[in-house]
Order: C-alpha cells, then sequence, then structure tokens
C-alpha cells in the first residue's frame, strides 16, 4: 500500500493524515468510505483551512481541548492537531451521534497524536 500522506496543501497548511505504524489511517479510509458529498463536504474544510488558515464558524471547526481540534462536515467528525512546519494531521473519523465529542474518539487522537510525534522525531514516519 503506498501511502498519501498530504490530503491539500495551501498557503497556510499542509493538511495530511495520520498514519499508524502498520502503514494505515483509519481517518482515510473513513474518508474513502464516505459518498460523494460527504468528501466534498469535508474537502471544503480541509481546503479553506490550508488556504486561508482558519474556520471561524465553531459548527465546522472548533478546539476539543488538549490539543486536539475537530473538522466537523455534518455528521462527520475529523480530529486534528496542528503540527510544525504548518501541518495539520487528521488522526480519526468518526459519525458524531452525541452532542458531546466521545472521550474514546479523543483519546485515540491524542494517542496518534503522541506516536506521530515519536515516530517524526525519530525520523522513520515519511521513511
Amino acid at each position: 500500500m503506498s501511502k498519501e500522506f498530504i490530503i491539500y496543501q495551501g498557503i497556510e497548511y499542509t493538511i495530511e493524515w495520520y498514519y499508524n505504524d502498520r502503514g494505515k489511517s483509519q481517518a482515510k479510509t473513513y474518508f474513502d468510505d464516505l459518498d460523494r458529498e460527504g468528501k466534498l463536504e469535508a474537502l471544503k474544510l480541509f481546503k479553506t483551512m490550508a488556504r486561508i488558515g482558519k474556520i471561524l464558524n465553531i459548527t465546522k471547526f472548533r478546539h476539543e481541548g488538549d490539543g486536539i481540534y475537530a473538522f466537523k462536515p455534518k455528521p462527520d467528525r475529523f480530529l486534528c492537531f496542528f503540527y510544525s512546519d504548518k501541518k495539520i494531521i487528521i488522526t480519526n473519523a468518526f459519525v458524531k451521534k452525541e452532542d458531546k465529542l466521545i472521550p474514546t474518539e479523543k483519546k485515540k487522537a491524542l494517542a496518534y497524536q503522541k506516536d506521530y510525534k515519536a515516530r517524526v522525531e525519530e525520523g522513520v514516519y515519511y521513511g
């Protein structure tokens, strides 16, 4: 499997998928399984952030605490974090079924963030 890290590269940010050490990306698999309309809604948000550097509408993008953010194309959620070199790494995705962020999804995002940073620092993530 060849990894497609970059989703969209803009003036302000580069948006990327997170891959685990086995080369799997839960968020990319989720995205690939969306219908055409779902993909377009998500891409619109990713491109806006990459090009402009912010999304002011909290119903579309917001901080979820602990350095985790969410792109929110209804009814889907794509959790992510900001990284140096103007990168946003999308860690995991799910269908929102409750008013609040599902704690297990946030825990996954935090674990993926920790893993990403460790492997980048070791120089093995993009290898």
